[in-house]
């Protein structure tokens, strides 16, 4: 045994070995108490040492919000609006590219000196970048064939796989063995494999982009030229600018690229539509008319022109459709017009949202009337065109058949054109309803009266042509329908002629 005292009983020991009148020495270090909260003491060695800090006094600094102006407001909701969007632009990288234009902007203080309204959309200047990049001779055309793994498909990865690089040349069992080779089983630690394989893989790359260097810049011109070589992927070239000035083009159907010597500009196309105006006034030849109307509204469309101009062709070409009941046309150009509408371009909102819902009276599309009517504001319900159509919708969902065709006979602008499409179905549900209320009979004149007819022999006409003859007799001089009998007839053909008519106007 050992005659050394441990240290821990040193201390227990000292007073018998130093005497009675030793005093021992504290086993902590005395700290002098703090007199105020304002100011620490300087000499206390604890604080000195580091053993005592104070908390730092953080300072919030709250976040100014930003106001944006409208004209950023307006440009933000061009980018999202479905007309404007690119199939080979995501909305994650268009929202991306947006943000880094405004953020930008205002860490240069521009938000007010850029002019919002010609700036290009995010989704558009993507796409000039890549275009930049193809146009690059120096990336080849096996690199721009796959498509770039996004982010989120990388995290998901086995770690295993993210350094196994295969040849794109390669045959298909050497990239579905690639895992197996020898090289590959041997166990390394892994920041020496990962650090290997990045040399081995950066050594590989940096060679192969030398080698295509040179191959290209010796032999571009013929690479480019020869006859085998591999096209280029297309890419969506954006809007065109036209260089055709031709008056006068025929609508085709494009199945490919436009080529911008077939497309007129915006000039051509203005002096094309007041032509188009003079010969319809004096011609009259709609087969002509609707096709050059296709080919100028194609014009505009491939040169992304969106201004009150084009919002005039749509207006016009509607009213001609109107005019000669060309329905499937008049949807196409009302459904154009509503997106211009709301980008408020101009033009005749109004008397356009009333052929709108005179329009799905006729179609008997309801969730699409729903719709429409949500559209309708205060202000737009005082004017004329719009209250007659709303007057006409309230009158057909009460039966009043009164008046609904008193306000056919005082129909504003062209809804007079859409009212035709459907009068003669509505005539045929008030003819049922008189024969219910009127028994035995009711004079050809009182329905004439009541259901707008121009004529008595008019009224007699829609009668037999919806009955039968037998059920006109003449009677104290005048002509006289026997309601009693043809209630019945009058109740099938209401119903044959409330079938469902599809959104084009076809029954």
């Amino acid at each position: 045994m050992s005659s050394s005292i441990p240290p821990w009983r040193a201390t227990a020991s000292a007073p018998s070995t130093a005497g009675a009148f030793t005093t021992a020495t504290p086993a902590y270090i005395p700290v002098q108490a703090r007199r105020s909260l304002n100011h620490h003491n300087k000499s206390n060695p604890s604080t000195l040492n580091g053993a005592y800090q104070p908390a730092m006094s953080t300072t919030d600094t709250a976040q100014t919000r930003v106001e944006f102006s409208p004209a950023i407001r307006t440009y933000v909701q061009r980018c999202f609006a479905p007309e404007n969007q690119i199939a080979s632009v995501s909305t994650a990288e268009m929202q991306e590219k947006l943000r880094e234009v405004i953020t930008n902007a205002a860490k240069n203080d521009r938000l007010n000196a850029i002019d919002w309204e010609r700036l290009q959309l995010p989704q558009i200047i993507i796409q000039n970048e890549r275009n930049k990049i193809l146009a690059n001779p120096s990336v080849s055309s096996w690199a721009m064939s796959g498509q770039p793994a996004s982010p989120g498909d990388a995290s998901r990865k086995r770690k295993s796989t993210e350094h196994q690089q295969t040849e794109p040349d390669s045959p298909p069992w050497r990239k579905t063995n690639n895992r197996n080779r020898f090289e590959d089983r041997v166990t390394y630690p892994t920041t020496e494999k990962k650090s290997r394989m990045a040399l081995d893989a950066s050594s590989k790359s940096k060679a192969n982009l030398e080698m295509r260097k040179k191959r290209f810049e010796g032999a571009g011109a013929t690479y480019g030229n020869s006859a085998t070589s591999s096209p280029q992927p297309e890419v969506d070239q954006g809007p065109v600018v036209g260089r055709c000035e031709k008056l006068e083009k025929n609508y085709f159907r494009l199945t490919s690229a436009p080529n911008p010597d077939t497309v007129r500009p915006l000039s051509v196309l203005k002096m094309t539509l007041d032509l188009l105006k003079k010969k319809w006034k004096k011609e009259g030849n709609y087969g002509y008319i609707c096709d050059q109307f296709k080919s100028l509204r194609q014009d505009l469309t491939v040169q992304h022109i969106r201004d009150e101009f084009t919002v005039s062709v749509y207006e016009i070409h509607a009213r001609i459709a109107l005019e000669k009941g060309d329905l499937g046309e008049y949807n196409q150009c009302q459904t154009q017009l509503r997106v211009l509408y709301s980008q408020q371009l101009g033009g005749h909102p109004t008397e356009f949202k009333a052929y709108r819902i005179l329009y799905f009276i006729y179609t008997r599309n309801w969730t699409a009337m729903n719709d429409a009517l949500a559209d309708v504001t205060a202000e737009d319900k005082k004017d004329p065109a719009v209250k007659h159509a709303l007057n006409v919708r309230s009158a057909l969902a009460l039966g009043n058949y009164h008046r609904f065709f008193m306000l056919y006979l005082d129909t504003p602008n062209m809804g007079a054109y859409l009212m035709d499409m459907f009068v003669d179905r509505e005539r045929l549900s008030a003819l049922a309803a008189i024969c219910r209320a009127y028994k035995p009979d009711v004079t050809i004149r009182f329905i004439t009266e009541e259901l707008g007819f121009e004529s008595d022999e008019q009224t007699a006409r829609f009668v037999i042509d919806h009955s039968s003859a037998e059920l006109l007799e003449e009677k104290s001089g005048t002509v006289r329908l026997l309601t009693g009998k043809a209630g019945g007839l009058f109740e099938q053909a209401k119903a044959e002629a409330h079938r469902v008519v599809d959104i084009k106007g076809q029954i």
